[in-house]
């Protein structure tokens, strides 16, 4: 017989899984998640929870959640997405909206990245709630649209300065362990327009896939030069990398083609800018075109997402650490940390399932994981709460 919190937590993922929130660039797959964030606040609502929902963008069915209880400076922040990504329906065992246990498992989209965070931190809440306590610091359950898409979630948190807490959990799934740095992100497209004409005649046009030959050999040399220059001993993968990532051009061998397309991503280590990384590369391709007398444009993909490190001197990393047993280590995914730091909150990333399992047919949580995440969870309350 499962314990009365497993069983809860199953009842809660389960009717989290069974209502769909996808985010994707392609609008076609695009979904709301109002519907979760709806869910959320009815459960934490009778709780003694006020309930703030936020709009991101003009589409009325993407919120974020801001659920408060106490009040006063500070506090602490449980902050999860309520998105998922798509997913291929024909290779999963099952139907990936219905929550299914087996082998002490439980699978459907969703369950461990990261809808699985949610009744977690409502287990670990309930436990203070059934006599008086003083709330000495507010906790804030944050819930926000389209971190895996675009992070317009993150980004509108940003954009109003909100919550203001003191520190915060991303419920991201490390198996509990706590991280406190992970790489950031930027993907950007490289378009070369070059003029077609018969491939018998080269002077009769200006070859894109030529043009782009030379972006990306010294695309490969920048990365080198990125490798050399920044290191940091955190990582498993200690420099910034720069991925080569797919190309289109052409349409046909005995014609120059016109137009070659590039796209590429950057992961930075911290303390490395964007900003800095994309003016290097319009340097590199504005001398290519100047070169080749070719017109070359480079567009970000979608705005990036910083890279994330938290001081191990934290008061919220010393605390995890003594809490779980485990040093903070680093990730190479990106999350939504760097836009609640940016927000003035200690941050660690730290939630129940693994990421082994996320972003893949028959993702799953293991039920092991939930009484030991509760506890986790319940102690930081105590700690920073009450």
């Amino acid at each position: 017989m499962l314990p009365m919190n497993t069983t809860l937590f199953l009842e809660r993922l389960s009717q989290l899984v069974a209502t769909p929130s996808v985010s994707c660039t392609t609008p076609a797959l695009d979904m709301g998640n109002r519907p979760v964030v709806e869910l959320l606040a009815n459960w934490l609502e009778p709780m003694g929870f006020a309930i703030e929902i936020m709009p991101v963008g003009d589409n009325p069915n993407k919120v974020n959640l801001i659920a408060t209880l106490g009040q006063g400076p500070g506090g602490l922040v449980f902050s999860g997405h309520t998105d998922t990504v798509p997913y291929d329906e024909y290779r999963w065992q099952q139907d990936p909206f219905s929550l299914n246990i087996n082998n002490e498992r439980a699978y459907g989209l969703g369950a461990t990245d990261m809808k699985g965070f949610f009744p977690v931190a409502l287990a670990a809440i309930e436990t203070f709630l059934d006599t008086p306590r003083q709330w000495r610091q507010p906790l804030i359950i944050l819930a926000t649209a389209d971190e895996e898409s675009s992070m317009t979630g993150a980004r509108e948190l940003v954009k109003q300065g909100r919550p203001k807490a003191r520190f915060a959990v991303v419920g991201e799934p490390t198996s509990m362990q706590p991280i406190r740095m992970h790489k950031g992100i930027t993907m950007e497209s490289i378009r070369v327009e070059g003029q077609a004409g018969h491939s018998s005649d080269p002077s009769l046009g200006n070859n894109a896939i030529d043009t782009i030959h030379d972006v990306i050999g010294d695309l490969k040399i920048f990365r080198q030069h990125l490798q050399q220059q920044h290191q940091h001993p955190g990582f498993n993968i200690a420099v910034p990398t720069l991925n080569l990532g797919c190309i289109h051009g052409g349409d046909n061998p005995n014609r120059i083609c016109d137009h070659c397309e590039l796209e590429f991503d950057i992961r930075p280590l911290p303390g490395m800018s964007l900003d800095d990384l994309r003016a290097s590369v319009d340097q590199r391709i504005t001398d290519i075109a100047d070169k080749n007398q070719i017109a070359i444009k480079r567009t970000s993909i979608f705005p990036g997402v910083d890279a994330f490190e938290q001081p191990a001197n934290s008061p919220l990393i010393q605390a995890v650490e003594s809490l779980t047993g485990h040093t903070a280590q680093s990730v190479a995914f990106a999350t939504e940390a760097p836009f609640l730091q940016s927000l003035g909150m200690d941050v660690v990333v730290m939630g129940p399932g693994s990421i082994d399992q996320a972003h893949q047919p028959d993702e799953f949580i293991a039920l092991d994981q939930i009484e030991p995440a509760i506890n986790v969870l319940r102690q930081l309350i105590q700690r920073f709460c009450l």
